[in-house]
């Protein structure tokens, strides 16, 4: 498609030369990307705060993170993109510890050798299976992102079973472990994004920022020039040449990036194709004193009846760092997943059986443990079954763009990705230099 010649276009002085809307990360990402070659934006995003799904409330001094955000230091964008250590991340413990037939278990630490895996007495299976286990994680850990994305693609689920591990170690860690990580308890993603998930894991540790995950787009923002941003505008149409906001009048641009998440994309952007999503649901508890002495995250493994669990994963954020929870209390955030409708109490009336399964997984009485909060997002994560396409074109045509993680993969490392693809476009159709090198392929 040839090059749209910009210079037709008729624009009031103080037009942007880009609107992008929807400031998540995309945006956030794709308006970093843009300033920074001297090209002027307006960041629209109808809410009141930034950071579409990624964001942190505080409830009677608790921190809470909303939706299923695990950061993972080996996320090439993520180091590209965020001075990670002003964002201050703190690292979950090595590996995870698994819950599993009555029993917890420490699994999955990379950093261990092969020979100490197998010297682990977690229950996956002999110690040859274990320490087959750490080689492949090795092995995974060290192959190139290239080599995984040109691999044969079907379901994780079928590709778990390829790996020539023992099903004691497939069902006692990497279907709890990659459950989790995906947000998809079936395990219907496809085969390769869940190795390039499963490689990051291996490469790198999960983390959080010490203030909360909405530390993220708000380091992001306080990279743009001052202004760039505008909350409580929506935008109701748009085109190649502007957008037409509810309340604010018509904005006319150059470029016009639509950074807003799939649903809402599909809505502006009628016929742009829209995924199906995995539903996440997470329960915040607060304790007198925490059930674990340290940040790690636990599994549930069992599968009664061959079902995905009620309880994904837990983790006790007050252990990662003090602020999130006042002093002398612990707080804790539940993960369940795949739960698309409720009885009539809504999610909150599912709490009852969630507190009953904690005790359980952390093996300790949770009677005492006040419920502070429930957070339902039925479109958390766009689904990303194979054949899956990790790069989806951000050009719709020359002046209309889209960003999201529904372009790329449902991380945090795809939201990026997109954001910087979507303003490389921006900038390659207004004959600057966009910087064409892409970060290293990762989930």
């Amino acid at each position: 498609m040839p090059t749209y010649d910009f210079t037709r276009r008729a624009r009031r002085p103080s037009d942007p030369d880009v609107v992008v809307v929807g400031a998540g990360l995309a945006g956030l990402a794709a308006a970093r990307a843009l300033t920074g070659h001297g090209v002027t934006v307006q960041v629209l995003e109808t809410t009141d705060r930034i950071g579409g799904r990624m964001a942190t409330r505080s409830v009677d001094g608790f921190r809470l993170d909303d939706g299923s955000h695990l950061l993972n230091t080996a996320f090439p964008e993520l180091r590209r993109t965020l001075d990670l250590d002003r964002l201050d991340l703190r690292p979950l413990a090595p590996g995870v510890l698994v819950h599993s037939g009555g029993r917890r278990y420490r699994a999955g630490d990379p950093q261990l050798t092969a020979a100490r895996q197998a010297a682990l007495r977690a229950p996956l299976g002999s110690p040859l299976d274990k320490a087959r286990l750490g080689s492949w994680l090795g092995r995974i850990a060290t192959t190139p992102a290239g080599r995984l994305q040109a691999r044969p693609e079907t379901t994780a689920a079928r590709a778990l079973t390829g790996h020539g591990l023992a099903q004691r170690s497939i069902d006692g860690f990497l279907r709890p472990l990659l459950s989790a990580l995906l947000g998809d308890p079936t395990l219907g993603t496809s085969s390769r994004v869940a190795d390039l998930v499963l490689r990051s894991y291996a490469r790198g540790r999960l983390c959080l920022p010490a203030d909360g995950i909405a530390a993220v787009p708000a380091q992001l923002a306080a990279t743009l020039p001052a202004g760039t941003v505008r909350t409580g505008v929506q935008v109701t149409s748009i085109g190649a040449d502007g957008v037409e906001t509810l309340t604010h009048g018509r904005i006319g641009a150059q470029a016009v990036v639509v950074a807003t998440d799939a649903r809402s994309a599909a809505e502006l952007l009628p016929g742009l194709r829209l995924p199906a999503f995995h539903p996440v649901t997470t329960f915040f508890h607060a304790a007198d004193r925490a059930p674990l002495n340290e940040a790690v995250l636990l599994l549930d493994a069992d599968r009664p009846n061959g079902h995905p669990p009620l309880v994904s994963h837990s983790l006790v954020l007050s252990e990662l760092h003090p602020s999130y929870a006042p002093a002398g209390q612990a707080l804790v955030a539940t993960t369940v997943l795949g739960r698309r409708s409720f009885d009539a109490g809504g999610p909150a009336g599912l709490e009852p059986a969630v507190r009953a399964r904690l005790a359980e997984l952390y093996g300790t009485s949770t009677a005492d443990w006040q419920f502070l909060s429930v957070r339902h997002v039925p479109d958390a994560l766009p689904a990303m079954p194979p054949p899956h396409n990790p790069r989806r074109p951000v050009r719709v045509l020359a002046g209309l763009y889209v960003a999201g993680d529904h372009r790329d993969t449902s991380t945090v490392q795809g939201a990026l990705v997109s954001g910087r693809r979507a303003a490389q476009a921006v900038l390659g159709d207004l004959g600057l230099p966009a910087g064409s090198r892409e970060a290293e392929a990762a989930a």
